[in-house]
């Protein structure tokens, strides 16, 4: 093995190592009981197993679990769709100012989430979506249509249009061919999309907590800090709360991943 072969599996030891430490202590801690937790046993293995901390924890956060579930899942494929929907016309359908118009959609994507609160907060004042799921589900799906968008585009401009027009001829039109040739193909960046926005839906902490002030209809990002008291925290219950809170997006990335890596070899998001 030569010298630089052998530094970059150091790097990529270290970096691995440095990746798994804080996840290392969430578990070790989390089956620990309220009263063995601290700063000088946080490394140590514990004497003695306890779920305590994820009873408490789900008794804690299975309602928002459930808003975060009603919430991520209609947004995730909603905003993938529609990004479908555009990729196939920006890709396929161009016409005049198309490129101008895809442009002015990236950037939506490119604008932070504090620049847009207050007209978003007033703007679901105004009908009559503020405080509520609905109002959440429509703020992420506006925001993620951007990057959908740029998905799906990228990943159609790789099938030959030749398929679309053996379609046209054969009389679909436009929805009929993207519903008949397209979408069959699609399933790598379906993949693509909906991990993307699951992870970033589910992991939102800015949104949930201006459009949804009510804890009770919270998302669990929302809820998982409100783990920590003013006064004292129980790290057993917020450790077990953490990994409650990180399964789905792992179950996803777990069912998905194998799509995920060829919507990636396949161009999906390639620039």
């Amino acid at each position: 093995m030569s010298f630089k072969r052998g530094l970059l599996w150091f790097g990529l030891g270290l970096a691995v190592i440095l990746y798994l430490l804080p996840i290392y202590v969430m578990l070790v801690n989390s089956f620990r009981d309220a009263s063995s937790v601290s700063l000088a046993t946080m490394w140590q293995l514990p004497s003695q197993i306890s779920v305590e901390g994820f009873a408490e924890a789900w008794n804690m956060l299975s309602p928002n679990l459930k808003n975060s579930l009603f919430m991520v899942i209609p947004a995730a494929l909603l905003s993938s769709i529609i990004g479908a929907l555009n990729g196939y016309i920006f890709s396929k359908w161009r016409f005049r100012g198309s490129e101008i118009l895809f442009a002015l959609l990236l950037f939506g994507f490119f604008i932070p989430y504090q620049a847009i609160l207050l007209p978003l907060v007033r703007f679901l004042q105004w009908i009559d979506l503020y405080g509520t799921l609905p109002g959440l589900v429509l703020t992420h799906v506006v925001y993620g249509v951007s990057v959908t968008t740029l998905i799906f585009r990228n990943f159609y401009i790789n099938i030959p249009g030749s398929i679309v027009e053996a379609a046209t001829v054969d009389g679909a039109g436009i929805i009929e061919a993207f519903w008949r040739v397209i979408l069959p193909l699609s399933l790598p960046a379906f993949a693509v999309a909906l991990i993307f926005q699951f992870t970033n839906i589910w992991n939102d902490f800015l949104f949930g907590i201006t459009v949804v002030p009510n804890p009770q209809s919270q998302p669990v990002t929302i809820a998982l800090n409100n783990l920590s008291g003013s006064f004292s925290v129980d790290w057993n219950v917020v450790m077990a709360g953490a990994i409650v809170a990180a399964l789905p997006t792992a179950l996803v990335y777990i069912g998905l991943g194998k799509l995920f890596v060829r919507g990636l070899v396949s161009g999906a998001v390639k620039a």
